[in-house]
């Protein structure tokens, strides 16, 4: 009974010494290196790197008769609204709507005016006045050739990236008409801050010869527009460059922290010895079992990613090794963590858990840790953890409990 409480008490001593000395100060020193590939970019989420763009202008339509018209009498405004999404810096869509109205000369009286055209006849044939309304419902696929040329930079002033795509122009004035059109077009932008840009949108459309209610010689009807807008990019408008995270522990740490063990060692041992003597035992009576514990480990992850780098996973090596050469009863937490700005809650919650999930798996599946040496949280999103950087919050730190 004398012999058990000796050792209770043996062993309360070292609990307690072994509790200050993970208390220790043991700051990791942290370098962050990022690419400076200009080529290369992390992906972003899906609902990042939105916008929506306005704009008015002129256009002019190319039927069977308007040549006999001036320029400027078949010159008409144009107005368009656009919702789009970048892809990556160099590939990007947009759905959108332009249109308002469309002049030109009729020689069968379809979408006449009633007024007789003032130039010379056709043919033999008198020309009337032409005019209706329109819109055209359009798809877009956009490729930016500064980014895909010159690489991506977040604060270049002028951009420019030809787009192709489908539509569907549609009049319901008689006679109605609904037809499929081919689009080309430059998209120039001007960026006047982080948010707003100045665009310059030119797009030709070509679609069928009847589409004006009058077929000739022309195998297609088309239309060229020229619109001056504003494009407003919605949150997260730019790209990070891909980075790599070399954690370290200066010599200078690790010694420290040495020293501290070996001294906790010989006050324990100095302890024993007092309490073992003045009960009359032996240390060859009470067997006592050595405490080793793994340092603590932080695994980074790009954004929206829970992956295992190979890096991270030779880490993790030495890191399961210390775990299975300790103390079989140390419990580690693997703790998995979000970066607060880049993400919703529900989201950052669900990526903080797969990260630790990730890490658990890569510890158990590949380096054979006991799986009951770990235990799994995750805290969702948090505010930068360390050195103010938000790379260094997309992380998982392992810890002895």
């Amino acid at each position: 009974m004398v012999l058990k409480k000796t050792f209770a008490i043996i062993l309360a001593v070292t609990g307690a010494k072994m509790s200050q000395a993970q208390q220790v100060d043991f700051r990791p020193d942290t370098v962050v290196t990022v690419s400076n590939d200009r080529y290369q970019v992390q992906t972003n989420r899906f609902w990042d790197n939105w916008f929506i763009n306005v704009g008015a202008g002129a256009q002019i339509y190319f039927g069977d008769h308007n040549k006999q018209m001036k320029l400027s009498e078949r010159l008409t405004p144009n107005f368009e609204f656009n919702l789009g999404k970048w892809f990556s810096p160099g590939i990007g869509v947009r759905a959108g709507v332009n249109g308002y109205k469309i002049k030109g000369a009729t020689q069968n009286g379809s979408h006449s005016t009633g007024e007789k055209y003032t130039g010379k006849p056709w043919d033999g044939y008198w020309l009337y006045n032409q005019e209706f309304n329109y819109f055209h419902i359009h798809g877009d696929v956009l490729f930016n050739l500064s980014n895909i040329f010159s690489g991506y930079k977040n604060d270049r002033f002028y951009s420019i990236s030809p787009y192709v795509g489908l539509g569907w122009m549609v009049t319901n004035e008689a006679p109605a008409a609904k037809e499929v059109s081919a689009n080309i077009g430059i998209y120039n932008s001007f960026r006047l801050n982080d948010a707003l840009d100045l665009t310059l949108d030119v797009r030709g459309a070509m679609v069928n010869d009847r589409f004006d209610g009058e077929t000739g010689n022309r195998r297609q009807d088309g239309s060229l527009s020229a619109l001056l807008g504003l494009t407003y990019k919605f949150k997260k408008r730019d790209w990070e460059k891909p980075s790599s995270v070399v954690i370290s522990y200066s010599d200078e740490l690790l010694n420290s922290l040495r020293e501290k063990v070996r001294k906790l060692s010989e006050d324990n041992e100095a302890l024993k010895a007092q309490l073992l003597a003045s009960q009359g035992k032996t240390i060859t009576e009470i067997k006592v079992e050595e405490k080793i514990l793994a340092a603590p480990i932080l695994v980074t992850f790009p954004i929206n990613q829970s992956v295992v780098s190979n890096e991270a996973r030779v880490n993790l090596g030495f890191f399961a090794k210390v775990i299975k050469a300790g103390n079989k009863n140390v419990v580690y937490k693997v703790t998995g963590y979000a970066d607060k700005g880049t993400g919703t809650a529900v989201f950052n919650n669900r990526i903080s858990s797969e990260r630790a999930k990730a890490i658990y798996n890569v510890l158990v599946h590949e380096f054979d840790v006991n799986p009951g040496q770990l235990e799994v949280s995750y805290e969702g999103g948090v505010d930068n953890m360390y050195y103010d950087d938000p790379r260094l919050s997309r992380a998982v730190i392992t810890i002895a409990k």
